[in-house]
């Protein structure tokens, strides 16, 4: 079977098993102190401007965004996210069970807007009670949505300006930060969202690493007793020298948006290949992901052969599935994905 269901089926980058393997003997100290974490780190403060910003490794995006939240909220504060964000709809709720709301907005295409944040800060303090409910301290937006969609640069400022207004953190889920930072029309850069955001982490679990999210945090108020936070929840990882690693080679010489533009281009030469074929897609990805609306009786037959992911019917006769491609995809099992479904539609 060919999987085009999720960008994690495939094992790692071979640099990455290469660099494992050649430091596999070294005698290195734990939990983050290698050098290799270090020189990580330092690449990513230079990467983004950010030299004051602190760097930490953790193994996986549900872990990471439970322990930043966990840092970014006291416990009767709410986060608030679109209602397809990650953390409402994919964590089985582990921000709830820490006791946390989490305010679920109506999204656009993946994303929420600066109006919608400051319409739920006017009417918590508005209320003649506003202790009766949870308080507004988090923003929560990834980048790209689950839908694959981007922010403009001119809506994540804009979602800065608010945040600054209402005294809010904005916290970005990046796990697959670089099909964003990779995709055309792209106009967000790594400096771009250092400025904007308090907190972001950088996939790598996603993007041609075993595993390992790189957490970004900016904002010195969220940088004291973090490792205590990371440490009570299982988030600091013995042998931290293979998360280090990992992201000092993703890193070097601009692998990881390249990585992020293989995957794009493939995914985007199924898209307008579709397209071309008449078939209609839910939303307008640049990236790695796209969600496309197939007749019943063709995705019947292509799933002899492939692997997709469905998210939901779409009428009587036709689902929504989202084709996703990795970093590691082959473009001849693009090609030949398209030259079923044109064969099947009898284009």
């Amino acid at each position: 079977m060919i999987r085009f269901n999720c960008d994690y089926s495939e094992g790692a980058h071979p640099l990455i098993l290469e660099k494992l393997a050649q430091t596999n003997l070294e005698q290195l100290p734990g939990y983050g102190a290698d050098p290799y974490c270090v020189q990580a780190e330092q690449l990513i403060k230079d990467l983004c401007h950010a030299p004051e910003a602190a760097v930490h490794f953790i193994s996986g995006g549900t872990q990471t965004n439970l322990t930043v939240l966990a840092a970014l909220l006291r416990p009767y504060q709410s986060v608030i996210s679109p209602d397809t964000g990650h953390i409402n709809v994919h964590e089985t709720g582990a921000i709830e069970m820490t006791g946390h709301h989490i305010v679920a907005l109506p999204h656009q295409d993946g994303k929420i807007t600066a109006d919608q944040v400051a319409q739920v800060c006017k009417n918590h303090w508005q209320d003649e009670n506003p202790e009766f409910s949870p308080q507004p301290k988090v923003v929560y937006i990834s980048f790209p949505t689950e839908f694959g969609t981007l922010y403009s640069k001119e809506e994540l400022f804009a979602l800065r300006r608010v945040c600054d207004e209402h005294n809010l953190f904005l916290f970005m889920d990046g796990a697959r930060l670089g099909y964003g930072l990779s995709a055309p029309g792209n106009d967000v850069s790594w400096t771009d969202i250092a400025t904007c955001c308090d907190a972001f982490y950088i996939g790598g679990t996603k993007l041609g690493a075993l595993l390992g999210e790189a957490v970004v945090l900016t904002n010195p108020k969220l940088q004291k007793d973090f490792r205590y936070i990371m440490k009570q929840r299982g988030a600091i990882l013995a042998k931290g020298r293979v998360l280090g690693i990992q992201f000092l080679t993703l890193l070097q010489d601009g692998l990881y948006k390249k990585l992020g533009a293989h995957a794009n281009k493939v995914a985007l030469l199924i898209r307008d290949a579709c397209k071309q074929a008449g078939l209609k897609f839910l939303y307008d990805s640049p990236t790695n992901q796209q969600f496309l609306i197939m007749p019943n009786d063709v995705l019947k037959k292509l799933e002899q052969t492939y692997v997709f992911s469905h998210i939901r019917p779409y009428g009587k006769n036709e689902t929504v599935i989202r084709i996703c491609t990795s970093w590691a995809s082959h473009e001849e099992d693009a090609k030949q994905l398209i030259a079923d479904i044109k064969q099947l539609l009898g284009k």
